[in-house]
């Protein structure tokens, strides 16, 4: 088993709960890395990839810290450090980006869920390419739940336990540029026609 993944996974468990950690003895740094729509357009870029890093209570990041790990687990044979380490800072990115672009009444957010839907998207597409047949289940399943999540919105329970709305757009702007990070490296790796 390849330990790249999980190097990225520590390293990812270790920042984030630091930055918890941080939040709670100084409020000020929430408020300097929190995506907020707001700060973005007076030019604080870094809120782009930094919000994915902040979660609202220990649920909230348990829940996401749990999902990366699984997430990880899952398609761990697919990856190398590098290649997975630019991928989760080019999700966080695309993620930012994404809700910046797209969804202009969305003020704040923070956490890893929509970082998450893409990564695990882009795991499905790898496992379908690799010819697992599971990869198709995984990729209609996050299609199904984040398009359920769009109509019906996001559990209440999962609301009342992160003491905030869940960001169902940010599931499906994840969810998207993991198949668009899929669908770019899929193309580079074909060999060219003769």
């Amino acid at each position: 088993m390849k330990l790249g993944p999980y190097w990225l996974a520590l390293l990812v468990s270790v920042l984030c709960i630091g930055l918890y950690l941080a939040g709670l003895a100084m409020p000020f740094v929430d408020q300097l890395l929190a995506y907020q729509r707001s700060a973005i357009t007076q030019g604080q870029w870094w809120r782009l990839v930094t919000g994915n890093l902040l979660h609202t209570n220990h649920w909230h990041l348990l829940m996401n810290l749990a999902g990366l790990w699984i997430v990880l687990f899952l398609h761990h044979f697919h990856y190398q450090l590098k290649e997975v380490s630019l991928l989760f800072l080019l999700l966080c990115l695309l993620e930012g980006l994404g809700l910046y672009l797209g969804y202009p009444q969305l003020l704040g957010y923070v956490g890893l869920s929509g970082m998450l839907h893409g990564l695990f998207a882009y795991g499905a597409l790898m496992d379908i390419q690799h010819k697992l047949k599971s990869g198709y289940l995984l990729l209609l399943g996050v299609i199904l739940k984040v398009t359920h999540e769009q109509f019906y919105g996001a559990s209440e329970d999962v609301t009342v336990m992160i003491g905030a709305r869940v960001a169902t757009e940010a599931h499906l702007v994840g969810m998207i540029c993991g198949i668009i990070c899929a669908a770019v490296m899929l193309l580079r790796k074909k060999p060219p026609r003769t």
